[in-house]
């Protein structure tokens, strides 16, 4: 005869212990190091997960959901979605842009206290510019501040992007859910397949590698964005 275990469901365990430890004022590092103390004290050894591959999409996909974002005719959601795409930022970092951070003359955007903390300046295509500098117009206008703001003036969140985007998911028939993190690596991965070295497209895509901090710190934006420039005209959407 088997014996089956019965545990009790993570959330209300979860609720249990938050009781027990309430009155200690535990930070992040006391949890942390709490919980590393009862798998020592259980045996548990902590589990290796397998490293998988990103999902990226392919130009085909790419082009087949621009083209059903294109006909709702939303236009904010057209250029939110060019933006994701042109650009690579996080959902987070792109509800934060204010007006001021957009350099149209430049065609560039600064993120200010990106992942890590760190402040970075990314590229757009130049062909991109009268139509951000419209909606950048159209939004000033109504007496807003962020780039991309609701109807109540308020700017939008991760959750509400991330929620545009799985619409037209849907509507598209895409087979994986397009989020704001798939544009990031699709933008990479066709810039990598263009001949656009790591060490070019490292300044603005926020990553950091401890291997490669000498040959980025030679690096300046200008020829990052050049090399970007060069290639972007020829990008699916």
């Amino acid at each position: 005869m088997i014996d089956i275990i019965t545990r009790t469901p993570v959330r209300e365990k979860a609720k249990q212990f938050s009781k027990l430890l309430i009155k200690e004022n535990p930070d992040y590092n006391y949890l942390r190091e709490l919980f590393r103390h009862i798998r020592f004290e259980l045996g548990i050894e902590p589990g290796k997960q397998a490293k998988t591959l990103p999902y990226v999409p392919s130009e085909e996909e790419v082009k087949k959901y621009y083209a059903v974002v294109w006909q709702s005719r939303n236009m904010q959601n057209v250029i939110i979605i060019k933006t994701l795409l042109y650009t690579g930022v996080r959902v987070s970092e792109l509800v934060r842009i204010l007006l001021s951070d957009v350099d149209f003359d430049r065609c560039q955007i600064r993120i200010n206290k990106g992942k890590g903390n760190k402040d970075r300046i990314v590229p757009f295509p130049e062909s991109f510019k009268e139509v951000l500098a419209i909606h950048a117009q159209s939004i000033t206008q109504k007496g807003g501040k962020h780039l991309f703001e609701s109807s109540w003036k308020k700017p939008y969140t991760d959750r509400g992007i991330r929620k545009i985007l799985e619409i037209y998911s849907k509507a598209s028939g895409m087979k994986h859910s397009i989020s704001p993190h798939k544009f990031r690596h699709f933008l990479f991965t066709w810039l990598k397949k263009q001949g656009i070295e790591d060490a070019m497209i490292q300044p603005y895509s926020g990553h950091e590698s401890p291997q490669s901090l000498e040959i980025y710190s030679k690096l300046s934006i200008g020829d990052a964005q050049e090399n970007y420039e060069n290639v972007i005209i020829k990008f699916p959407v």
